[in-house]
C-alpha cells in the first residue's frame, strides 16, 4: 500500500503565490498613488480658484517633465537596489555642455543636442564603473559624482550662464506648442514618449528583466551566469541618458545653461519613484507608478505655492509624503 502525504505548511508561501502577492501589492500601491493624485487635485481645486486653470495645469506638466524624466532613469537604478544622487547636478552639467556645444563650439542642433545627451550617458557610465567594478557603495559613488558635476559646471562655464543667442530654435525643444492656438509644450510630449519607451524597456526587454533580477537577489543572478557587472554599468549608463535629456530640456526651457543649482532635484526624482511604488530595497517598480509619483510631486509643489504656503512648509509636506510612501512599501513587503 502506497502512502501519500500532503504538503505541510512551512510558513513560506510558494514562489508562484509570492510572485502573485508581490504583483498585487505593487498594483495596489500604484492605485493608492493614483487615488492620492486625484484627492490632491480636488483639494487644491477647492482651496484656490487659480489652481484648476489651463495655464496652471500646463505649468504643472512643465514642472513634472524635467523631474519626471530624471525619475524615469532613476527607476531603473533603484529597481537594481542602487541609488543615484548625481542626477540633479549631472543635469546641470549636461545643460552647460549643451551650451558649450551649441554656443562656444558652434555645433548645429542635430549634433550638439545628441552630444549633450550622450554626455549624460558618460556620467552614468562612470557611476556604473564605480559601483560595479570598483565596488563603491552607490550612495558614495554617486555622491562623489554629484559634487564633481557641480564643480565642473562652474569651471566649464566660468561661473556664468551660457545663453543660446546664436541658436534661437533651441528653446523650441521645450517650449514650442504642439497644439495650434493652445499652449501645450513639446517638452511634455517628449516626456510622455520617453515614459512609454521606458515602460516597454523595463517590462519587456532583457535589461529590464536583469534589473529586477539584480535587485531581487544579486548573488543568485550572478550564480545563474548573468554578467552582473556589465548589466549594472548598462543600467547606470541608460539612466545617464535620461539625465542628458533632462539637462537639454531644462536649458531649452530657460534658453540658457545655468551653471548653479541642481542639488535637491535628485531628491524630488527619488521621491517620485518611491511615491509611485518602486521599492528602495530593489526588485520592484514600474514606470507608470513613477509617472504618477512625478505628477504628485509637481501638483503638491504647485498647489502649495498657489495657496501661498511658505517654502519651508512645502518641504515639510513633501518630506511627510515620502515617509508615508516608504512605510507603505514596508507594509507591502511584509504582506508579500
Amino acid at each position: 500500500m502506497t502512502m501519500t502525504t500532503t504538503p505541510t505548511s512551512t510558513g513560506a508561501a510558494p514562489p508562484a503565490r509570492s510572485a502573485i502577492r508581490a504583483r498585487l501589492g505593487g498594483s495596489v500601491q500604484q492605485l493608492l498613488a493614483f487615488v492620492s493624485l486625484i484627492v490632491i487635485l480636488a483639494f487644491f481645486t477647492i482651496a484656490s480658484p487659480y489652481f484648476l486653470t489651463y495655464s496652471n495645469l500646463v505649468g504643472i506638466l512643465m514642472a513634472a517633465t524635467v523631474t519626471g524624466i530624471l525619475a524615469l532613469g532613476t527607476t531603473f537604478v533603484i529597481v537594481t537596489g542602487g541609488i543615484d544622487l548625481s542626477i540633479g547636478t549631472g543635469m546641470i552639467l549636461c545643460g552647460v555642455m549643451t551650451g558649450v556645444f551649441l554656443t562656444y563650439w558652434g555645433w548645429p542642433l542635430w549634433l550638439g543636442v545628441p552630444a549633450a545627451v550622450l554626455f549624460g550617458g558618460l556620467i552614468g557610465f562612470v557611476n556604473g564603473v564605480n559601483v560595479a567594478i570598483l565596488r563603491l557603495p552607490p550612495f558614495i559613488a554617486t555622491l562623489g559624482m554629484m559634487l564633481i558635476s557641480a564643480g565642473l559646471s562652474l569651471v566649464i562655464s566660468g561661473t556664468k550662464p551660457i545663453y543660446f543667442k546664436e541658436t534661437p530654435d533651441f528653446q523650441l525643444l521645450m517650449n514650442q506648442s504642439v497644439i495650434p492656438g493652445q499652449r501645450f509644450p513639446l517638452g511634455v510630449v517628449i516626456f510622455i514618449v520617453l515614459a512609454a519607451v521606458a515602460a516597454i524597456v523595463l517590462a519587456k526587454t532583457i535589461i529590464g528583466r536583469y534589473a529586477f533580477s539584480i535587485g531581487s537577489n544579486e548573488a543568485a543572478t550572478a550564480l545563474s551566469g548573468v554578467n552582473v557587472v556589465k548589466w549594472k554599468i548598462a543600467i547606470y549608463s541608460m539612466a545617464g541618458l535620461f539625465v542628458g535629456v533632462a539637462g537639454v530640456l531644462a536649458a531649452s526651457r530657460l534658453s540658457s545653461a545655468q551653471p548653479v543649482g541642481g542639488m535637491g532635484l535628485e531628491l524630488e526624482a527619488i521621491a517620485a519613484v518611491v511615491i509611485g511604488g518602486t521599492s528602495l530595497q530593489g526588485g520592484k517598480g514600474s514606470i507608470l507608478g513613477t509617472v504618477i509619483g512625478s505628477l504628485i510631486v509637481a501638483v503638491l509643489t504647485n498647489g502649495l505655492r498657489v495657496t501661498a504656503v511658505p517654502q519651508e512648509w512645502q518641504s515639510v509636506v513633501v518630506g511627510c509624503v515620502i515617509l508615508v510612501a516608504v512605510y507603505v512599501d514596508i507594509l507591502r513587503r511584509k504582506g508579500a
